[in-house]
């Protein structure tokens, strides 16, 4: 039974990494006007086997060995880890083919995009922080970080409704970059709760 764990938390942290990478480089893909959306779809393509290999691993200890207590509970939170980890790397992908459907945006003013997704960033280090650490106080923290890029998104949509600018192309690319930041951050999020879940057994109450 331990040797599963110990082969399921390797995998995860693999996930993270590789997860982590992605979206680094779909916003440096977005900002310096690069085309890595082959790539990234290689990686997310990766999360996703990963992903299915956790599940299958998971399932295969539940039927085994009929853990109870902590083990389940890490078993099952490590299930929806590894979900949210894929998640990453498709949106991921997602934030690369902007660059395709709407071509250079070079022009765009990218500083909204980019200081949301500076935090964005630092809430998927945090997520796999506080997993490889247990660290409950991180985790819960991470949800304050959520509510700024939830609201960052919110405003940024405001605005666009609100402005006399017709650059189509640099008001929709932001948008949908916005968006899937915004979709990242809530998986952030997520993983912080399972990690709450793994240590003290409770779920924090959704917004």
């Amino acid at each position: 039974m331990d040797i599963g764990l110990d082969k399921l938390t390797k995998m995860l942290m693999e996930m993270a990494d590789l997860s982590e990478k992605s979206v680094a480089t779909s916003i440096e893909a977005y900002t310096q006007g690069r085309n890595m959306s082959a790539r990234i779809r290689d990686w997310s393509e990766q999360l996703r086997v990963l992903q299915d290999e956790v599940s299958e691993l998971s399932i295969e200890l539940i039927a085994r060995y009929q853990p109870v207590a902590s083990d389940l509970r890490f078993i099952k939170a490590c299930m929806e880890i590894a979900y949210g980890f894929s998640r990453y790397g498709r949106y991921a992908y997602d934030i690369a083919e902007v660059l395709e459907m709407y071509g250079d945006i070079s022009k765009c003013d990218h500083s909204y995009v980019e200081t949301t997704a500076k935090t964005t960033q630092e809430m998927i280090r945090m997520s796999i922080d506080a997993f490889a650490k247990r660290d409950v106080e991180l985790a819960r923290s991470i949800e304050k970080m959520d509510d700024f890029v939830d609201e960052r998104y919110r405003q940024h949509v405001k605005r666009t409704i609100q402005s006399q600018d017709h650059d189509f192309a640099c008001l929709m690319s932001a948008t949908l970059i916005l968006r899937y930041l915004e979709r990242i951050s809530d998986h952030s999020s997520y993983i912080g709760d399972s990690v709450v879940y793994i240590v003290t057994g409770q779920r924090s109450p959704r917004k």
